[in-house]
């Protein structure tokens, strides 16, 4: 078979390997649309501390069951198109024993090879099988879990009003999921392109920060209180900060991205405001159920948060363009039909 490595930053080749076995557990897939993650490109970039080289990326999947091992559930069959829960878990440690992200997970792609590749095998109980959803959607439905995630961790309901700073494609998680709760959102970015995607994909209102006061047109929203949530899906020093800044009093604030550099808070706020302040990281099983209903709704613009379908010969060529202009890409997906 063959698959697409990421060699060392800013190289990349394509491979030969033997196409695996499923074990006893496990399912063949045919790898047939696989979502490119912001992992993936700091992987590309050399800025992935969890990544080894060479590494094959990818954990956005849409696959094609081919082939099943030794006593895989009556669920699944052969020729089902399915995703992927694309982590680990040990089933001891603390977060586990919490039902949260195992502190040992290693994500397809990212601490282990991933998807870009003509077939993989995986164990049959990370299989999820969506009826009617397309190859596009199903590669959606990982990174948009990520944000539907986040609404959990922020614990938001119909009475809150969400400012989801960052309405990439985690962002759009975000807003999607907080969306589906009743709440009132505000998307916040710099692109205006982004913020019209926001408003398909849920958000009330809409502040752009670089024409825009964000303070000012935030606060003249909520009658001076702020955001009762503020979701961080930007990973910036300052959208760290203006996530506190933000927050109404007795507010919760959940980041979902890594700042790019060291944050310096007024620590204050926190005792103030008396802040819940959370993290967010990765999605359990029924984050991915839930996004998987909201696809097959229809009511989320599908098509509209794709960039770019491009096939396996040109899967380099994407994350350097990618690379290149970052911001005018929401989401890029490799076809491997």
């Amino acid at each position: 078979m063959k698959c697409f490595r990421i060699d060392a930053p800013g190289a990349f080749s394509f491979a030969e390997a033997p196409a695996p076995k499923p074990a006893a557990g496990e399912a063949l897939l045919r790898v047939r649309r696989l979502g490119y993650c912001g992992s993936d490109l700091s992987t590309f970039r050399g800025a992935n501390p969890l990544v080894t080289y060479p590494r094959i990326p990818g954990h956005e999947i849409a696959a094609e069951i081919m082939e099943l091992g030794a006593r895989a559930p009556a669920n699944l069959s052969l020729g089902q198109l399915v995703t992927v829960v694309p982590y680990t878990a040990c089933g001891r440690c603390t977060a586990c024993r919490a039902g949260r992200l195992c502190r040992h997970n290693q994500t397809l792609g990212v601490q282990r090879d991933g998807a870009c590749s003509e077939f993989i095998a995986v164990p049959c109980d990370t299989i999820l099988t969506a009826p009617g959803l397309s190859l596009e959607a199903l590669a959606l439905v990982e990174p948009l879990s990520v944000g539907f995630h986040a609404v959990e961790r922020g614990r938001v309901t119909a009475a809150d009003t969400v400012a989801v700073l960052g309405a990439g494609m985690i962002g759009l998680g975000a807003i999607a999921g907080a969306a589906q709760t009743g709440a009132r959102v505000i998307a916040v970015d710099v692109d205006d392109g982004k913020l019209a995607l926001a408003r398909r994909a849920g958000a009330r209102e809409t502040i752009n920060s670089r024409s825009d006061s964000l303070h000012d047109r935030l606060h003249a929203l909520t009658d001076g209180d702020g955001a009762s949530v503020v979701i961080e899906a930007a990973g910036s020093p300052e959208t760290f900060r203006a996530a506190i800044d933000e927050v109404c009093f007795a507010g919760r604030v959940v980041y979902i991205g890594y700042a790019k550099a060291p944050v310096t808070y007024e620590t204050k706020y926190f005792v103030m405001k008396e802040l819940d302040i959370l993290g967010s990281r990765g999605a359990l099983r029924p984050n991915f159920e839930a996004v998987i209903r909201l696809l097959q709704s229809g009511r989320y613009p599908i098509a509209e948060t794709i960039t770019r379908i491009a096939p396996l010969a040109e899967a380099g060529e994407a994350l350097r363009a990618w690379e290149a202009n970052p911001a005018a890409i929401t989401k890029i997906q490799i076809s491997l039909d």
